[in-house]
């Protein structure tokens, strides 16, 4: 049985998804930001009771541990930088909705890499707007970082290897276009080692600079997603995306975003 979603005249089939999260093996290979402890998992204990079949248990029943932020793919929100707890459990309310991938190479900026309002413009396919002043289609953007390899499904980064990460234009551009929800495959949309200054996150969700409190202009319902990875295989333009999180009572919670490509376009 084939089934399929249609939305605002456009059709995707249900089972054409592409899953653009990077899965989280505990113990294993892994993405890991700032040097922090990797995602590990151990059997639960009490007594001749073991949480594994392999040491003559009944089942398996683990304790994980990990750290959203920083272990694999995650979807934070405007709680991120707040005194206030703010959920994403109750600040992402979009289900389902349409996101425009595009793939960015970063420029040489005083010998960082960095994704300018440039770099995005560079990007983006001819009618495609991304400019002040005009809403998007899409409610979300999907940034794939050039070159791009399965390597970022482990990397490790640090002092040694500070990633790419957005200029201040490219995100006032981001959300002046209206995209609500920001997906990339980099650990942080800021400078990984930024003095704590978290300068387009602020950005990103309209928080006064330095400041640790929502506003009446607050955009509550916009959320972040870092480390992701889009195979190369995956082409640039739109798809309907459903972004899956965990239902975590935190600022962040680990996701598995969801993108199915286009199959019906009467518009077109």
């Amino acid at each position: 049985m084939i089934s399929s979603i249609q939305i605002e005249g456009r059709e995707y089939e249900t089972g054409k998804f592409i899953d653009i999260s990077i899965p989280l093996q505990f113990n294993g290979p892994q993405p890991n930001a700032y040097d922090v402890a990797r995602a590990s998992s151990t059997p639960c204990q009490a007594g001749e009771l073991v949480g594994d079949t392999r040491y003559g248990g009944s089942c398996n029943f683990e304790e994980y541990r990990l750290i959203p932020h920083c272990n694999g793919t995650h979807t934070e929100c405007v709680g991120h930088i707040t005194n206030e707890r703010i959920s994403v459990v109750e600040c992402l309310t979009d289900v389902f909705m349409r996101a425009r991938l595009v793939s960015v190479e970063a420029e040489d900026v005083d010998g960082d890499r960095v994704i300018t309002a440039r770099s995005l413009a560079n990007a983006l396919t001819p009618g495609t707007a991304l400019a002040g002043g005009t809403p998007a289609l899409q409610s979300a953007l999907i940034v794939r970082t050039l070159p791009n390899d399965e390597g970022k499904l482990s990397a490790v980064y640090d002092g040694e290897n500070v990633p790419p990460y957005f200029s201040a234009d490219a995100i006032e551009t981001i959300v002046a276009a209206g995209y609500k929800h920001l997906l990339v495959d980099l650990p942080s949309i800021d400078r990984l080692f930024d003095d704590g200054k978290l300068v387009n996150h602020r950005i990103f969700w309209n928080v006064e600079q330095g400041s640790f409190a929502t506003g009446p202009q607050t955009r509550v319902n916009s959320t972040i997603t870092e480390l992701i990875y889009v195979p190369n295989n995956v082409a640039d333009g739109e798809y309907l995306l459903n972004l899956q999180i965990a239902p975590f009572t935190a600022d962040a919670a680990p996701s598995r975003p969801v993108i199915w490509p286009i199959s019906s376009d009467p518009g077109v």
